[in-house]
């Protein structure tokens, strides 16, 4: 039992670890498809921008989330007249299209370890 417990700990601590900091994407371009990844710090969210009208920039990068509200980005992209915007907290959630396939894979193994610790 101690034994079962100590392993659940460390596998624990290790999850907790994982979730401390963020990536996203970090590019500014025309088109859809972006890979360039950043680390980023550990109160940040990323954010995902996109300028209205006919081939309108798309903006990706990391913000800290209090700065996500549309006044703020206003001050912050004074170059784009009108955009939409999308904030959010989870690694590389600013891509296009969102996957599932990663939030899937986390929640399953949570779920194992959660199983496993208390059975």
């Amino acid at each position: 039992m101690t034994h079962s417990l100590g392993i659940c700990l460390l596998i624990g601590s290790a999850l907790i670890g994982l979730g401390s900091a963020i990536r996203c994407y970090n590019c500014r371009d025309y088109t859809s498809s972006c890979s360039k990844q950043r680390e980023c710090s550990y109160d940040d969210a990323c954010l995902t921008l996109y300028e209205r009208g006919t081939g309108g920039m798309t903006y990706r990068q990391c913000l800290k989330y209090s700065d996500c509200e549309r006044n703020r980005l206003a001050q912050m992209f004074p170059q784009v007249s009108a955009f939409s915007f999308k904030c959010c907290n989870s690694d590389l959630c600013n891509s296009a299209p969102p996957s599932a396939a990663s939030s899937l894979v986390g929640l399953l193994a949570s779920s194992l370890v959660l199983w496993w610790c208390f059975q």
